[in-house]
Formats: C-alpha cells, sequence, structure tokens
C-alpha cells in the first residue's frame, strides 16, 4: 500500500504537470492566431494604401498645361482694334495723321505736329513748331498721302530748315509758307491734288 502511494505521489506531479501543460498550451494556440490576425490586417492596411495612392496618380485631374498639349484649344486673346484712317472722323494713333470730314464733300487731312530747328540771325538755336491740315477733295487723295508720309516728312524737313524766324512774321510770311508747302506737297503727291494747307498752329521759340 505504501509502495501504492508513493507511486501515486509520484505520478501526481507529473499529471499536474501534464495538466498545466495542456492549460499552458491552450493559450499559446489562441495567441498564435492573434498574432496571424494582426500581421495579416497590417499587410492588408499596406496593400489598400498603395493601391489607393496609385488610384489617386491615376485618377487626379491634369493641369491645364498638359489638358492643352493633349489636344485642349487655349483660350483666344482678344485683337485689338484697328485705328480708323477713313473720313469718319475718328481719331488715329498718336504719331498718325487724323482724318475727318468736311463740307460739301471735302476731307480734312490733319498731320503730326512738325518740329523743327531754325537759326536766327544771331546764330543761336531756335526751334519752329507747326500743326498743318491738308484740305483734300475727296477721301481718295487719303489713300495716296498715307503711304507718301515719309517723303513729306522729309520734304518738310529739308525745306522749314532753311527759313529764319523772320521769313514767317506777318500774314505775309504766313501766306508765303502755305503756298510754298502746297506746291512741294503736290509735287509728291502728283497727279493727286492738296486744295489748301491750314495753318492751325505755328509756334516759334
Amino acid at each position: 500500500m505504501a509502495k501504492d502511494k508513493v507511486k501515486e505521489a509520484e505520478a501526481a506531479p507529473e499529471g499536474e504537470g501534464a495538466a498545466e501543460g495542456e492549460d499552458g498550451a491552450a493559450p499559446a494556440k489562441k495567441k498564435l492566431p492573434l498574432k496571424m490576425l494582426i500581421i495579416a490586417g497590417a499587410a492588408a492596411v499596406l496593400v489598400l494604401g498603395g493601391g489607393g495612392a496609385g488610384a489617386f496618380m491615376f485618377l487626379k485631374p491634369k493641369p491645364a498645361a498638359e489638358a492643352g498639349e493633349h489636344g485642349a484649344k487655349p483660350e483666344k486673346k482678344p485683337k485689338k482694334p484697328k485705328a480708323d484712317h477713313g473720313g469718319g472722323g475718328g481719331k488715329a494713333e498718336a504719331g498718325a495723321p487724323t482724318v475727318k470730314e468736311g463740307p460739301d464733300g471735302v476731307v480734312f487731312y490733319t498731320l503730326p505736329d512738325i518740329l523743327v530747328n531754325m537759326q536766327a540771325a544771331d546764330g543761336r538755336p531756335t526751334y519752329l513748331k507747326l500743326k498743318l491740315t491738308f484740305e483734300l477733295p475727296d477721301e481718295e487723295a487719303v489713300e495716296v498721302l498715307n503711304p507718301n508720309m515719309p517723303r513729306l516728312q522729309d520734304m518738310f524737313q529739308t525745306f522749314l530748315r532753311e527759313l529764319r524766324p523772320e521769313d514767317l512774321q506777318g500774314s505775309q510770311g504766313s501766306y508765303q509758307l502755305r503756298m510754298e508747302i502746297l506746291r512741294r506737297v503736290n509735287l509728291v503727291v502728283a497727279p493727286t491734288k492738296v486744295n489748301a494747307v491750314l495753318i492751325e498752329e505755328m509756334l516759334i521759340s
């Protein structure tokens, strides 16, 4: 009997250890699937995150510059209005002649201001500023004057530089100046003729 009790006592710890081992193995078996779930979840998050970033890169709207390269038409800039050089009385661009309709079908052709330097009797430099308007028979004469403007400018510079301030004094001086300019202009634009030369402003300084 004593021997049997000793054997039972020796076997008891082993049984208990086995039971504990079984109990201890049970939690170990439960922890293993939990770790696997965490790893699988992390992998799924990485895959989904990478896929979402890729989808964002491919599906995001393209910039306007890239859209223009792939067939989108760029916006057209508005065209600038052209200056009116006809006989409608509109103002022309700065530095260009102004054309206005006058009575009885005539056309007034106002030149840009003319500025030349003259030599006074005492040798000091003197400046002459002229504002001239041509009286033309019709609008067809405008089409002749416009392309001849460089020749007219050259004529004014060479002719007016030779004048002296005393040549322009009084009404006689103004009349002679108009007649000389009219003669020279008609030589440049022949066979077209200018009816008259009007002096709107004459300033000597």
